[in-house]
């Protein structure tokens, strides 16, 4: 499975220099350094806005060939885990459980010495942004604890083009006190912060209820926009006249026009992860008895887009599988994010 984190992206992120900018509350700024782990596409904008709006930034890479390209942003690149371990504030984003389970405790068997949680001083705050399991979070939050460390959830929703014009929206949640303080550091990363209480495990079941409507939303418009083709209506026309009336989201917006014009993006929002975040509702869904039976369907065409060699596409992609099962033959162009 492709993964959003520094090991993974291939190509560089190229990232506009932005104007530095104070956080709107009223929030002291953050001192020292600011850690970052997952670097990449989302977490390289990000990273590099914090240190564009004036923080001192150590990404954390595995890859040394991206020091210089990191080096440009004004980050400061480390192979070393431990050159984060003073800082008062490490940022993670990476792709799933998994990968944030190896930087919290290691990848050994145990709690290994190149751990976060046994390696972050105590009072530090783990600032998870990651998209993972609630159980993952509760587990995570429990560890850090027990080491006198702080850890906040804060998944966002948006692409990394709104990450790079800072206009991510930030599901937060975690001890009050502690949101506060990285307050500064959400306020240089998106355009709105919404604070969902004190248990972490909460701002991730948000985060993922968000993904399986917008995952839905995608699967219905490509159904739709397939009728449309096949009885010979343009599809371009259609898609105006749904998002200037009863249907104007940025999902509907921005992987509508995907849809409709046929051009799938070979990056971004790739069907394993949107894979990984519909598996993961539908266990939370199955855990509280809540029947998801249109997030079901969902689930396996995203199995079959994978298995038809669509893994590489983002999750738009959901409207070439519904054109294909209606018999649309073409399969549209590929176009490079």
């Amino acid at each position: 499975m492709q993964h959003e984190s520094d090991n993974a992206t291939m190509t560089s992120t190229v990232v506009p220099q932005v104007p530095a900018r104070q956080a709107v509350t009223g929030s002291q700024p953050i001192q020292g350094s600011i850690g970052f782990v997952g670097l990449g596409r989302m977490g390289t904008v990000m990273a590099a806005n914090l240190a564009a709006g004036g923080c001192k930034v150590i990404a954390y890479i595995r890859r040394p060939d991206r020091a210089k390209e990191l080096s440009a942003l004004g980050l400061r690149p480390s192979c070393h885990i431990g050159d984060l371990f003073d800082c008062d504030v490490v940022v993670s984003m990476l792709p799933d459980d998994a990968a944030v389970h190896d930087v919290v405790f290691g990848r050994n068997t145990g709690l290994g010495l190149d751990s976060l949680a046994s390696g972050l001083k105590p009072g530090a705050v783990h600032l998870s942004m990651s998209t993972i399991s609630t159980d993952a979070a509760a587990k995570l939050a429990r560890e850090h604890g027990r080491f006198n460390q702080h850890y906040v959830a804060a998944p966002v929703f948006g692409n990394p083009d709104a990450a790079r014009a800072r206009e991510l929206f930030v599901i937060v949640a975690g001890d009050p006190d502690q949101v506060e303080r990285v307050r500064p550091i959400l306020d240089l990363l998106g355009q709105r912060t919404f604070y969902v209480g004190a248990d972490p495990a909460h701002a991730n079941l948000v985060k993922l209820a968000g993904n399986v409507m917008s995952a839905t939303a995608l699967e219905m418009l490509g159904e739709v926009i397939g009728l449309i083709r096949k009885r010979g209506l343009d599809a371009g026309m259609f898609l105006d006249i749904l998002t200037s009336s009863m249907f104007g989201s940025r999902v509907h917006k921005i992987y509508g026009a995907k849809i409709a014009s046929q051009r799938y993006a070979t990056s971004g929002f790739i069907l394993p992860l949107a894979l990984k975040d519909v598996r993961l509702a539908l266990a939370e869904a199955e855990a509280a008895g809540v029947p998801m039976p249109s997030v079901s369907v969902v689930r396996d065409r995203l199995i079959t887009g994978i298995a038809r060699g669509h893994g590489d596409l983002d999750w738009s992609a959901l409207g070439l599988i519904a054109a294909q099962e209606a018999g649309l033959t073409s399969d549209g162009e590929r176009a490079e994010a």
